[in-house]
């Protein structure tokens, strides 16, 4: 499943519009319409913390959203994978 498939599905299984959406998460109806059809171009993409919000204003799981939009969320994975290699062989 896409990330905005699964945004436009939680959101209308709250039975809010995307104006409703939008006002409460502080931004364009555009920009949710943009989310939920994967038409944002690079460097549009949601942040991390735009997700959080989004998950909260959803009653969400965040980990699930954070991968499914390709972002792993921060107590995933091993220390070793969380901290960046600075001299690798």
């Amino acid at each position: 499943m896409q990330f905005g498939e699964r945004v436009r599905e939680l959101r209308e299984a709250r039975k809010l519009t995307q104006k409703a959406f939008a006002d409460r998460l502080g931004v364009s109806v555009s920009y949710i319409s943009k989310v939920e059809n994967e038409k944002l171009h690079f460097g549009d993409y949601p942040s991390e913390k735009f997700i959080h919000k989004l998950a909260s204003e959803l009653e969400a799981d965040e980990d699930e959203l954070l991968l499914i939009a390709d972002i792993v969320p921060p107590q995933s994975g091993s220390e070793s994978e969380r901290t960046p290699k600075l001299f690798a062989y």
